[in-house]
């Protein structure tokens, strides 16, 4: 039986994971005590999990095959969900950036002192690097 979440994700119960990957309860309860799993509780205590779950699981299996400890595999997965997290830090940052860039060439594209005035007071040291880089790189 899968489970529909409020948000209308599908979810697993622990035994369902655990007939699709053939990994014990007790091997899948272990990896979510120790974090290498996660498990969303339900109202009545179930623990569920997410179809990634399955992909996680089948590369912890992997990587303990390959000979890799457990605190080894915990390592690799939170560094990989920190880059994962820099990342889209990045793209959000990026994006502001571009929405900055835009606002001041619409400023500038009105060609009015006040408007060169208000761009020179309000835009920010990354924004100015950001334009400074562009001007470089279109001469």
């Amino acid at each position: 039986m899968v489970w529909r979440s409020f948000v209308g994700t599908e979810k697993l119960r622990i035994g369902e994971l655990a007939e699709k990957t053939n990994v014990t309860r007790r091997t899948i309860d272990y990896y979510t005590n120790l974090g290498l799993l996660k498990a969303e509780r339900s109202t009545s205590n179930y623990r569920y999990y997410d179809y990634s779950s399955i992909e996680r699981l089948n590369c912890i299996e992997k990587c303990k095959e390959d000979g890799m400890s457990l605190d080894e595999i915990k390592k690799e997965i939170i560094e990989k969900e920190a880059e994962e997290i820099d990342v889209l830090e990045l793209r959000l940052k990026i994006k502001g950036l571009e929405k900055d860039v835009s606002e001041i060439l619409a400023q500038l594209d009105k060609n009015d002192l006040k408007n060169h005035e208000y761009v020179k007071k309000n835009i920010s040291n990354e924004s100015l690097s950001l334009i400074q880089t562009l001007l470089l790189l279109l001469n």
